[in-house]
């Protein structure tokens, strides 16, 4: 199986949201979850409100019956993940679903495509959740 059909078969898994719709969520209420490594968010920039997790915790932070998740993560929780391009976000809410978030999203595009509409950015560079 190559890296192509991995990404075919967790996108056919979850839903996609357009930046548009991921910042009516982000009002909303969602949480917004920035995958992107520390140098990619000090270069481009972060949305507002966003919380940055390295990928290699994602599912232990969000778990929602996990002892080392965020807090008020539950179930219910509606969580937009947002990567560079929109890839590498398509496997990680497959995985997110998987370990009870069935409301987890994915960020079509990327943070490059909701900086390419205008939407909210500021000055990036914070530490990931560790």
């Amino acid at each position: 199986m190559s890296a192509e059909d991995l990404l075919a078969e967790a996108r056919a898994e979850v839903d996609r949201v357009t930046p548009r719709e991921a910042d009516e969520l982000r009002r909303a209420g969602a949480l917004l979850v920035d995958i992107r490594p520390h140098s990619a968010r000090a270069a481009e920039g972060e949305i507002p409100g966003s919380v940055p997790i390295e990928r290699i915790v994602l599912e232990w932070r969000l778990d929602p019956t996990g002892d080392h998740r965020l807090p008020n993560v539950t179930a219910d929780t509606r969580v937009v993940v947002l990567c560079n391009e929109g890839y590498a976000s398509s496997l990680a809410a497959r995985d997110l679903r998987r370990v009870g978030l069935p409301l987890a999203v994915d960020l079509i595009g990327g943070f490059r495509a909701w900086a390419a509409q205008g939407l909210p950015v500021v000055a990036g560079g914070r530490p990931a959740v560790p």
